[in-house]
């Protein structure tokens, strides 16, 4: 069709781009004239492709179409007329003059808001559904016909912005163009507006935005989103009329800590708290406001109220100075129409607008990738001497940001003090649970409590994801670059190192894991896994790929690796922060934004980690942990519709329940490391001295808490009384106590009800036959410790065989010389596949016996050598999905196909 795109904006030169793609004409577009020498964006867009522009200051004098106008504007021959937006008025002899008439964009669902501030009132009225209509132009205002409508969920914190951004624009340009091509095909409906609930507001100005605070909090906050950011919803504080943004309820705002600001007709005063300003209803419930802006353009964190300007001016090295002198060449380019930029030019006195700021926001992070500034930050720091020393505030990592607050619990162990955060973490703050409820995280060495622990709850999980959703959706972290976003996760190993014994303690006294184990192995392997995934975040990359030509036209097929969004992640108790290490760091790296439950008996390491996060610069909302029950937590995290991802290690029961809720709520991609039953087989020709110290490994690494295990030996019969009679020589030699001392081989349990289970496992052993060497019992002594347990003459029917303990209890059973491919059938006879190994010295029969060994991890002459770089995870019900390695990324992405015709 012929059309004639009457309107401005970015909305109406996106709609302008899609029609041309769509394959129609545009035989002339109509817009405002330029403004301080700049063109609207519609008319730059038509102006460039060689389309005719006009730009009519106005259609009408006295309510007269001018007939000049109106000669021209038919002289292009419109078959259709779109308004996608449009400020001027356009006569009626122009609406109805081409064949199929006028359509026009509004923003509500008519007959709802009609007028010229429907957006506002959708969110005054606090509208739970908004949208948009498309519409056929009549004489009346916003009452024609409709053609096509679409409605969205509004959010409880939209603002106009938010709510255009994320729906009314980019879903309005589609409805539009959708709706050109209904009209083409000639199935365009006319649906006759009822006038049942059609409601018409006035345009919304500054000059009746004012707040009245005698009304519900609900209220004000609705007022207040519904002007944000125009015009601004204002009232007058300390004799100065302020503008107040970003508003959102708040519960318990009235405990909020902070300095009082009396509000004039306000119900009470204002408290300015480090997170904004605490306003109060006159219903007692409160809002909180985070910017305020004043008459001269100033804008401020609300927070900041009682100490704006008054922190003293930075000095500039020459490196600064010159991205100072780029940034002016760029202030330069954007205000055309001043002479010079001083120091005290005011970028919005001067004329810039809301896109002008968007470009600023962008050459600044073109200059200085690291330099990653928010709209508005420029509205905060209007003159180029302000905006200039916030850049450099950041860039230094000096940019006044809230101090992470810690309520910590402090312990003087292990010749030092720990300091431990014991609340839940969400959206960059440590946090009370919903109704302040706590349980006790108990010290297996000597069952004493170490301290309480906030407790989450069902409405604490959704207050988590939807902070990872913001944090994905809207805020920087999706849209740093992948090289800013490594040097962030890298820089946060190095915390981690610099607090690696006060993890290690942690970690020793909340898990039992012995100290000089946790060292190396539970805080040294996690600090490595973040570094070695901080260097792959600026190298995922998709592919290219040739597929069949379209001829005579060509095309190009390639794919993106993109990021899944808002990833639960649900660990165990027996490595609590290297589990967490393995699936966080791989998840960040891929951009995600991480909601972690830690096992209840096990949270204090992942909230240490919570705080070195913050402290590394990591933005708010990007990780929130959750200590609490796996029934409550768990499963809402399972349940949630906005969790996008589920990264699960633990038993094959809750993997199975988990699975089948993610399917259920909203088919989440899922990544399962359960149980598993590791088979370890020794033949003679084996190094026996090192199959024994393996074989020790193997079972009692970490009191046999160990996800690869060796649940059970198969000895090559002629070995086996030498291989138990040295095995039982080396657990006579371990020492068991205390995991801090530092010559402690082997620690207490993780907690009371493993150890218990440990006992009904050997007793279960000794029932069915199986011989116990030595250990099957409690250790006499405070705390929760377990005897290293050796079983022989273990038969292949038996529990224990099948089975595992996840204990330090060693399964021995025998297998006839020669009989290779027997001991393997046995070894795979299991619904279990995470992690298998083989003690031989004949190479041919280590490569033969790994080749058909049916699990994830093969070891030979080797075990529980794992690395960073390898991939790991099982088979069958041990599970599927991989941790740490290249592939660990892919669990953590979506991959996306382009196809392009030319």
């Amino acid at each position: 069709m012929k059309i004639a795109v009457i309107g401005q904006s970015l909305f109406g030169q996106e709609v302008y781009k899609e029609l041309r793609k769509d394959g129609h004409t545009i035989v002339g577009v109509f817009t405002i004239p330029d403004k301080d020498g700049k063109a609207d964006p519609l008319a730059t867009e038509a102006e460039k492709d060689g389309i005719p522009v006009f730009k009519f200051p106005r259609w009408r004098v006295k309510g007269q179409a001018i007939p000049e106008v109106v000669a021209q504007y038919a002289a292009t021959g419109a078959e259709l007329n779109v308004l996608p937006f449009c400020s001027q008025f356009i006569p009626m002899e122009v609406i109805d003059h081409p064949k199929h008439g006028s359509i026009i964009y509004h923003p509500s669902l008519l007959p709802r808001h009609r007028g010229a501030s429907a957006i506002n009132w959708t969110l005054i009225h606090g509208d739970k559904k908004g949208g948009f209509t498309v519409f056929w132009a009549d004489d009346g205002l916003d009452t024609g016909p409709i053609l096509l409508q679409r409605e969205c969920d509004v959010e409880p914190n939209d603002t106009v912005n938010t709510i255009y951004k994320r729906f009314l624009f980019p879903e309005g340009v589609k409805g539009t163009v959708d709706a050109v091509r209904l009209i083409a095909e000639g199935k365009a409906p006319r649906i006759t507006q009822t006038e049942d609930g059609a409601t018409y507001e006035c345009i919304q100005k500054k000059d009746n935005s004012k707040i009245d605070w005698n009304q519900p909090a609900e209220a004000i906050h609705n007022w207040i989103r519904g002007n944000d950011k125009v015009p601004g919803a204002w009232a007058e504080v300390d004799g100065k009329k302020a503008t107040f943004y970003g508003s959102s309820m708040v519960d318990n705002g009235a405990a909020a800590k902070g300095q009082p600001l009396e509000i004039p007709g306000a119900s009470r005063a204002g408290i300015v708290t480090k997170n904004g300003l605490v306003l109060f209803g006159n219903d007692g419930k409160t809002l909180l406001v985070k910017n305020l802006q004043f008459e001269d353009g100033k804008m401020i964190a609300a927070a900041q109220y009682f100490s704006a300007g008054s922190s003293a001016a930075v000095e500039l090295t020459e490196e600064e100075k010159t991205f100072a002198e780029q940034m002016r060449a760029v202030w330069q380019s954007i205000l055309t129409n001043v002479a010079k930029i001083e120091d005290s030019t005011d970028f919005f006195k001067s004329g810039a607008a809301s896109m002008d700021v968007v470009r600023l926001v962008e050459e600044a992070k073109l200059r200085a990738s690291h330099c990653q500034l928010q709209n508005e930050d420029v509205y905060m720091n209007t003159t180029f001497q302000d905006f200039i020393q916030m850049c450099v505030r950041k860039l230094r990592g000096e940019d006044g940001e809230e101090e992470l607050v810690v309520d910590y619990v402090e312990k003087s162990i292990n010749n030092m003090t720990i300091k431990m955060p014991h609340q839940l973490f969400i959206d960059g703050e440590f946090v009370d649970a919903e109704g302040g409820k706590t349980y006790k995280t108990i010290n297996p060495n000597d069952g004493t409590a170490i301290c309480d622990v906030s407790l989450a709850q069902i409405s604490d999980v959704d207050r988590a994801v939807a902070a990872a959703k913001e944090a994905f959706e809207e805020g920087e972290w999706g849209k740093m670059n992948p090289r800013d976003r490594g040097r962030l996760i890298y820089k946060l190993a190095d915390l981690m190192e610099e607090h690696q014994e006060e993890l290690a303690t942690i970690e020793s006294i909340d898990s039992g894991a012995v100290y000089t184990l946790a060292l190396k192995t539970h805080v040294g392997m996690s600090i490595q896994t973040f570094r070695y995934f901080a260097g792959w975040c600026d190298k995922i990359q998709g592919s290219t790929i040739p597929i069949n030509q379209a001829r005579p036209n060509r095309n190009l097929t390639f794919t993106k690796k993109e990021p899944i969004g808002v990833c639960a992640i649900v660990i165990p108790w027996n490595y609590p922060l290297m589990m967490l290490a393995w699936k966080t760091a791989a998840c960040l790296t891929a951009g995600n934004t991480v909601v972690l439950k830690p096992a209840q008996v096990t949270p204090l390491t992942a909230l240490k980690f919570a705080e070195l996060a913050a402290r590394a610069g990591l933005p708010k909302g990007v990780i929130n942990i959750l200590p609490g029950s796996g029934a409550l937590v768990g499963q809402r995290l399972s349940d949630h519709p906005d969790v996008r991802k589920l990264g699960f290690t633990g038993s094959t029961e809750i993997g199975k329940h988990i699975m089948k809720s993610c399917a259920v709520s909203n088919v989440k991609k899922v990544s399962l490391e359960l149980g598993g039953k590791s088979p370890l087989i020794i033949f003679a020709d084996c190094d026996m001295d090192k199959a024994v110290r393996m074989g020790m490994s193997s079972v009692f690494f970490n009191k046999g808490e160990n996800c690869i295990a060796a649940g059970r030996l198969f000895l090559e019969e002629t070995v086996h009384d030498q291989f138990v009679k040295k095995v039982i020589e080396e657990v006579k030699k371990m020492k068991i106590g205390d995991p801090l001392d530092r010559s402690t081989d082997h620690g207490p349990q993780n907690h009371k009800a493993h150890l218990d289970k440990l006992v009904e496992y050997c007793e279960a052993g000794v029932k069915e036959g199986a011989t116990l060497i030595c250990g099957g019992k409690q250790v006499q002594r405070p705390g929760f410790f377990f005897e290293p347990t050796v079983f022989t003459n273990v038969l292949d029917h038996m529990f224990i065989a099948k089975e595992e303990s996840f204990g330090p209890i060693m399964i021995i059973s025998k297998f006839k010389s020669g009989e290779v491919d027997d001991v393997l059938r046995r070894a795979n006879a299991t619904e279990y596949g995470l992690a298998s190994g083989v003690f031989t010295r004949d190479i041919s029969k280590a490569l033969y016996v790994s080749e058909r060994l049916n699990a994830g991890t093969v070891f030979v002459n080797t075990y529980n050598k794992t690395d960073v770089a390898s991939p790991f995870g099982g088979f069958k019900q041990s599970g599927f999905g991989k941790d740490l390695g290249q592939e660990a990324l892919n669990e953590y992405l979506k991959t996306k196909a382009v196809t392009i015709e030319y």
